[in-house]
């Protein structure tokens, strides 16, 4: 028995008669080359979850550009039934990587959404401060922090597992650079693209919500 790699990349078992390698050792090599490869698999469907968040982005990007508003309104009409399209048809592309947590790492993911949600309803009213909180927000997860922590989000971050650390972390940079822009209008928005496609607010899932905000696809 022994592991082929296919056209596709991914392993192959088939049966082989050499007998000089240890059964049990011959099948633990077999499983780390496995095991290798559903890691690869996992990475390269977070990269594809992270391009479908900035392709949404783009997307409400555009749907709020200056250019778009100075279009007549034949033009504008035919843009936005574009974008709705487009938007429909990234819709049905669902991937899903699942992170394994314990009680506490998924309570600890809970608190961290949350206020992650307070901050974005935060922002209209009060947006100067609403910065300062996210630039504290994501100096809790480097090791030299330039500004202050946040306490209160670093506890709750460091009870997260490891692999939604890092998420968390990419995408408060995507959420900065997104509030310094301010191109929405309406919390309810911002708020409909931390899920898109499902209209859900942060508290209400103990999930990573996409913030991977940024129109960086347009220099690719």
């Amino acid at each position: 028995m022994d592991v082929m790699d296919t056209d596709f990349g991914t392993p192959k078992v088939e049966v082989n008669d050499d007998m000089t390698v240890d059964p049990k050792d011959r099948l633990l090599n077999i499983l780390d080359r496995i095991e290798a490869h559903v890691e690869d698999l996992r990475r390269e469907s977070l990269r594809l979850e992270e391009r479908k968040d900035t392709l949404f982005t783009t997307l409400d990007t555009i749907r709020n550009s200056e250019h778009l508003n100075n279009l007549a309104d034949t033009d504008k009409d035919d843009i936005q039934r574009y974008i709705e399209r487009v938007t429909a048809r990234c819709t049905t592309v669902e991937i899903s990587v699942r992170t394994d947590r314990d009680k506490q790492q998924e309570e600890s993911l809970y608190q961290v959404n949350k206020m992650i949600d307070n901050l974005v309803i935060a922002f209209k009213g009060d947006p100067d401060n609403s910065m300062n909180k996210c630039q504290s927000f994501l100096a809790a997860c480097k090791d030299e922090p330039e500004v202050p922590v946040d306490k209160g989000f670093e506890t709750a971050l460091l009870g997260c597992a490891l692999d939604d650390q890092k998420r968390i972390k990419k995408r408060l940079h995507g959420l900065l650079d997104y509030l310094g822009q301010g191109r929405f209008t309406f919390v309810s928005e911002l708020l409909s693209l931390l899920s898109p496609g499902t209209g859900s607010s942060l508290v209400e899932e103990r999930e990573i919500r996409p913030l991977s905000f940024g129109s960086d696809i347009f220099s690719k």
